[in-house]
């Protein structure tokens, strides 16, 4: 007779993992719902996988170990998926008496019926186990049909991410040079202060209000993104967003310049997106965070800002808008830092930093100058 707690606990199975798989890469909207096997997998591995990177006290160690959490879990992920797949179905074969005939008399029938699946869901085809039943052979059908559905979906899938992180960290890269690394919002408006600058900002904000809104259509897609961190240690998706979101918010408060108005539209639209981000990782706004800008450093910022050409506005009440904008997404901020590690960028730094692009071209010069020595460090003639 069939076991029925069996075949409900089979079909459980696959419905979940498909429903899993289908909100995860084919639907182009928030999944919602508690218990997914996803949310379920990042929660177990990303937190443990966090706190040992986090032991490690090189800067660039400890990066490398975290970047290597987003390709390494995609993997991984298929690979449950997979392993769930196989499962659900050996259950289903398992309700039955006897779904297949072994000639090696295997001494449990569930061994019997684990190895059929999977030889089926990868379409391996070996023949040395038969469909005891018509209707077992239905199975086998539809299960080597979800396999090589699955292996296509697995296909389809890593262009998709890496052609959604490619076009987020072009933005990121090029605003090294704009805003200094890592980038600050004093950085950006004065490197903006000569003739003309007025306008490149504008142009600039124009084109991180598009990529904040890019960024929200993918990241909420595929949240999995999020975790995809950029080149160079100083740089991050989060960093950069929020500079813009600070500089935003100095332009509006207190900078009498053209580029105000575009300033509203890009902090609307990139506040949008941090919120939304926040949201989809199931965390709440940072209220006991370090104050980023303490009065005596407002002052500074705009003394600064004021030396080079800016023209600042000092009515009293700049510091309590700033305030109130920063109130707006510093929380949200905040609490992806803390969750991803990615440390959120200052507002003015005292001593500022080498820009990406100079200390990799210094490197690079350095190593070329040793390239083209004839004797190397080791007192050994170059081959090349």
């Amino acid at each position: 007779m069939m076991h029925p707690l069996r075949l409900i606990l089979g079909i459980a199975c696959l419905f979940s993992v498909l429903l899993d798989a289908f909100e995860t890469v084919i639907l182009p909207r928030r999944a919602t719902g508690r218990f997914r096997l996803t949310r379920l997998f990042y929660r177990l591995t990303w937190l443990p996988w966090r706190w040992v990177a986090t032991r490690e006290r090189h800067p660039r160690k400890r990066e490398t170990m975290l970047s290597f959490y987003g390709p390494l879990s995609l993997a991984f992920l298929i690979g449950a998926w997979a392993v769930a797949l196989i499962f659900g179905f050996a259950f289903i074969y398992f309700a039955f008496p006897v779904a297949f005939t072994d000639p090696r008399g295997t001494a449990h029938p569930f061994l019997t019926d684990l190895y059929a699946s999977g030889t089926t869901i990868f379409t391996l085809g070996l023949g040395d186990v038969v469909p005891h039943t018509l209707f077992v052979r239905a199975l086998v059908v539809m299960e080597a049909g979800i396999g090589l559905g699955f292996v296509a979906l697995v296909i389809g899938y890593f262009p998709v991410l890496y052609g959604a992180f490619s076009r987020r960290e072009v933005n990121i890269a090029l605003l090294d040079a704009r805003a200094g690394s890592p980038p600050t919002a004093f950085e950006l408006i004065k490197r903006h202060s000569f003739e003309g600058g007025s306008t490149a900002l504008v142009t600039l904000l124009e084109e991180w209000e598009r990529w904040s809104a890019e960024l929200l259509e993918s990241h909420i897609s595929y949240p999995l993104l999020c975790l995809f961190r950029s080149q160079h240690t100083s740089q991050s998706w989060l960093s950069g967003i929020t500079a813009i979101l600070d500089a935003c918010a100095l332009l509006i408060a207190g900078v009498q310049e053209e580029s105000a108005r575009q300033a509203q539209l890009t902090f609307a639209m990139a506040r949008h997106a941090l919120v939304d981000l926040s949201q989809i990782m199931s965390l709440t706004p940072v209220t006991d965070a370090p104050d980023r800008l303490p009065p005596e450093r407002f002052r500074a910022v705009y003394d600064q800002l004021c030396l080079a050409g800016v023209r600042v506005c000092r009515d009293g009440e700049s510091c309590g808008r700033l305030n109130e904008l920063r109130a707006l997404y510093e929380g949200y901020a905040e609490a992806l830092s803390r969750y991803l590690s990615m440390p959120l960028p200052p507002f003015y730094l005292e001593h500022p930093r080498k820009d990406n692009w100079l200390s990799v071209a210094k490197v690079r010069a350095a190593a070329e100058a040793e390239y083209r020595s004839p004797v190397g460090h080791d007192g050994d003639e170059h081959i090349f």
